[in-house]
């Protein structure tokens, strides 16, 4: 009996082409998942880093800033969601109003910053501080699946808020 007919058949029995494809499919399937490569997702690399988040939130229409500001300081933690990914809940490192100014010009052609003379009581800005746990990559650190960088739109949740910041400072203390 040859090892090869005449209809390219091994041992009269299985095609060679059946043989080929059934090897390629084996192939495939141990380089999918038995030989991982040098690169990967974000999700394989292991290892933290507590990190602080500056963001700044402008405008933010509330009536009661100050019994806000109280809320950030009793919960001292938050709900982010980056770039519409959920992260989960950081910590409230610190929480400052910021004042409203204005640029107005003076006569000598110079310009000074003063404070709003307006009266708008329920407009506030503010400049927080959130600290966290995120995976440092070389392209920077990663809450969860998302890169934190600056100007990156966050959104902050909690029981009774619910408003929109941007990132200004990114610090991985060592």
């Amino acid at each position: 009996m040859a090892i090869l007919d005449s209809k390219g058949r091994l041992f009269g029995k299985v095609s060679i082409l059946d043989l080929g494809a059934a090897l390629v499919i084996l192939f495939v399937i141990v380089g999918i998942f038995l030989v991982p490569g040098s690169t990967g997702s974000v999700a394989q690399v292991s290892g933290t880093k507590p990190i602080e988040v500056d963001v700044i939130v402008r405008g933010l229409s509330v009536r009661d800033p100050q019994g806000l500001m109280t809320q950030f300081q009793e919960e001292k933690k938050t709900n982010v969601v980056i770039r519409n990914q959920p992260y989960g809940q950081v910590d409230i490192k610190s929480v400052r109003e910021l004042p409203r100014t204005l640029a107005v010009p003076q006569p000598d052609g110079s310009v000074k910053e003063l404070s709003d003379p307006r009266s708008n009581s329920f407009s506030t800005d503010m400049l927080m501080t959130l600290g966290g746990q995120a995976t440092i990559t070389k392209d920077g650190p990663v809450l969860g699946n998302s890169k934190i960088k600056i100007g990156t739109p966050v959104e902050l949740e909690g029981t009774d808020y619910n408003f929109n910041a941007s990132v200004i400072e990114v610090r991985v203390p060592e």
